[in-house]
């Protein structure tokens, strides 16, 4: 019995994405929940698990197509074993063929109800569009099956007039030891059209301030071991961030709501997008109901989706739905920049690098650790006196942290 591998269902408004990664080849045995592809979306990458265990008798969409959802991927044949999966990448680029299987089973396939297993999903819809005669068409898939591929190099030799085109190949650059050319992927693509849709659609502003780090930077000195042992997670700063854009979203709500059209949508909750670099490009995870988190939870719940984001695997549930995003680039060193809104949201809060400076307390020059805040907004929805207050108010909390504690 044969078992379809189709794209599933990836989440809401995702219609399509592209086969990045196979993880078995024709002919290689799966067991069942086993990994068998990766697709990519515009947010993240998903993996495909096999449905049954058996062996793969087909790969109908190959590594760089695009797929919509329910296309066809690959098929399992239940009843096969396969052959083991090479243990490394490069074994597996030795020819696709299994291993001399009997010589009754190699012939062409006809379509006959006793063969009809013999000819692959993809290659029969190809036959069918093509009115072609599948005992003509010389199986090269485990057992002799007849695969999509078979059908193409069918067609394209000649056999039958109106030959399918293939789509061409993509173009590819010479080899230089001074340039080279990639295609972008599906996610860079989506980020790169996400941050110019944003300068494109909002009246973006950034107004600018300065926090001392001192206060909060004591705090954690002196609690995050004690912090450590009882909640198993490490005390960072990001938490004291979160906590101090809650407060100040609440006194400000223009700052956590949206615009939808001639609407404005404002949301009674703080579900904060936490800026996550990952190989594949940036992410932004998504930690809900941060107004009634504890400092501990607000932790975890960073710790975790920055976790899931390394490993590739957030769920689009992780990363919609956020009222406000934090971006965090003094881990990279900046000292200072403005960052694009997260559409729909209005409002973004740039942290940057902590470095020791002069400043003037009480009419004297000393030394404190500084950061440089940046708080983005759309000046359709937020007045500058709204954004310059609520980065005062983040600037209050930090610099006096126990307000955030008090509740003050």
């Amino acid at each position: 019995m044969t078992t379809e591998i189709r794209v599933p269902t990836l989440g809401e408004s995702i219609t399509e994405a592209t086969v990045a990664k196979w993880f078995k080849a024709v002919g290689d045995a799966v067991a069942k929940d086993e990994p068998l592809v990766e697709l990519e979306t515009d947010k993240v990458a998903v993996e495909v698990n096999a449905p049954t265990a058996g062996a793969l008798v087909e790969i109908a969409a190959k590594q760089g197509e695009n797929v919509s959802i329910g296309a066809l991927l690959g098929a399992i044949d239940e009843s096969a074993k396969g052959k083991p999966a090479a243990a490394a990448p490069a074994a597996k680029t030795a020819p696709e063929k299994p291993a001399a299987p009997p010589a009754e089973t190699k012939p062409a396939a006809p379509a006959t109800t006793e063969t009809a297993s013999m000819i692959m999903p993809a290659a029969q819809k190809l036959i069918d569009e093509h009115d072609l005669d599948a005992r003509s068409i010389r199986g090269t898939g485990l057992g002799g099956r007849v695969t999509k591929e078979d059908v193409l190099a069918y067609m394209e030799g000649g056999k039958k007039a109106t030959a399918h085109v293939a789509e061409p190949a993509r173009a590819v650059m010479p080899a230089s030891p001074r340039s080279e050319r990639v295609p972008m992927t599906r996610m860079r693509k989506r980020i790169a059209q996400r941050l110019k849709d944003a300068q494109n659609t909002a009246a973006m502003l950034t107004t600018y301030n300065e926090v001392d780090m001192s206060a909060v930077m004591s705090m954690r000195e002196q609690y995050k071991e004690m912090f450590e042992r009882k909640h198993g997670v490490r005390m960072g700063f990001m938490s004291f961030f979160v906590k101090a854009c809650v407060n100040a979203l609440k006194e400000l709500p223009d700052v956590n709501a949206s615009i939808d059209g001639d609407d404005i949508v404002y949301h009674h909750y703080y579900d904060i997008g936490v800026a996550t670099s990952t190989p594949a490009g940036l992410v932004v995870p998504v930690v809900r109901d941060c107004d009634a988190k504890s400092f501990a939870e607000v932790e975890k719940g960073i710790a975790d989706l920055a976790v899931k984001a390394r490993e590739g695997k957030l769920a689009m549930d992780d990363l919609q739905g956020g009222t406000f995003t934090i971006t965090n680039g003094g881990v990279f060193g900046s000292l200072m920049s403005s960052p694009i809104l997260n559409p729909p949201q209005s409002a973004i809060l740039g942290m940057h690098a902590i470095k020791k400076r002069p400043v003037v307390v009480n009419d004297e020059i000393v030394i404190r650790p500084m950061m440089y805040l940046a708080l983005s907004y759309d000046h359709r929805l937020i007045d500058g006196a709204g954004a310059v207050t609520f980065l005062v108010r983040v600037k209050e909390f930090l610099e006096d942290p126990q307000r955030l504690l008090l509740d003050l």
